[in-house]
């Protein structure tokens, strides 16, 4: 029975590890080699010159600037604002704290699209398309899921804290940052590390809100090896690579903080 387990994972490990291998492969293949059939499974003649032809192509570096500038405030605003929000929920007693905070986690089931166009008319009213503003500002508001996340791991934190805090004379500002933000890092890693995941790979927001080439992120970037008389796919698949490296080594430096945050945010009521 063991075994078959085995086998069943190892068959799924394949199954998710197989488009990233072909990915790079074809970055390695030529434009020929490319269309052949049946395809190649290996590079007959590797062109390691495409990882830097492609960032000749489109002005790849400056793509990745841009993405990373957003990135970076995004995780900013979304780590500031869902801890501040989060200690609201979970440490501080008022009426109606419960209720408010069903209706607010309520709203991640409502789906993107509806908010869309209204948000769009309002960040156009404000002379904000065409800028970062309405990828970035939205952070600074919390996030119902993240919210959820650090509210639940902030429970399981010993009220005694607080409480010897407040005896000391510390008030609910001093409480959270010398108390709840230094016990609660793994789960504000885990935020971090999700928010950067999300917003580095999004598309459709800087699709709508940047409107100049030289603001565009490296998601709206890799369409340029697309045009009407055909694409480059090995450039494309060059630069897909080079593009996934600040994930993956983000990933491998916070891996043990990123799983100690997940293991010990709880479902506590």
């Amino acid at each position: 029975m063991k075994g078959f387990a085995y086998v069943v994972c190892t068959l799924m490990a394949v199954a998710y590890v197989f488009p990233l291998y072909w990915m790079i492969t074809t970055a390695l293949k030529t434009d020929v080699e490319v269309f052949l059939v049946p395809p190649s499974l290996f590079p007959k003649d590797p062109q390691w010159g495409n990882f830097i032809a492609s960032t000749q192509y489109i002005p790849f570096w400056l793509y990745m600037y841009n993405t990373l500038v957003i990135c970076a405030l995004t995780i900013l605003g979304t780590v500031i604002s869902c801890s501040l929000i989060a200690y609201g929920f979970a440490r501080v007693k008022w009426p109606g704290r419960n209720l408010v905070f069903l209706i607010y986690l309520s709203t991640i089931m409502l789906p993107a699209q509806v908010t869309m166009i209204p948000l769009y008319i309002v960040f156009r009213q404000l002379g904000w398309v065409g800028t970062i503003w309405p990828l970035v500002v939205p952070a600074f508001f919390g996030n119902a899921l993240y919210v959820f996340l650090l509210r639940q791991f902030m429970m399981t934190i010993p009220n005694e804290l607080s409480d010897a805090a407040r005896i000391d004379g510390a008030g609910e500002l001093g409480i959270f940052w010398r108390i709840i933000v230094p016990l609660i890092k793994p789960a504000l890693a885990t935020v971090a590390l999700f928010t950067f995941v999300a917003t580095y790979r999004d598309f459709l927001g800087p699709l709508i809100s940047l409107t100049e080439q030289n603001q565009w992120t490296i998601s709206l970037g890799l369409k340029m090896f697309q045009n009407m008389y055909g694409a480059q796919w090995q450039l494309m698949m060059a630069a897909a690579t080079l593009t996934m490296i600040p994930t993956v080594i983000l990933f491998f430096l916070t891996q043990r903080t990123f799983i100690e945050g997940i293991a010990l945010t709880g479902i506590k009521g």
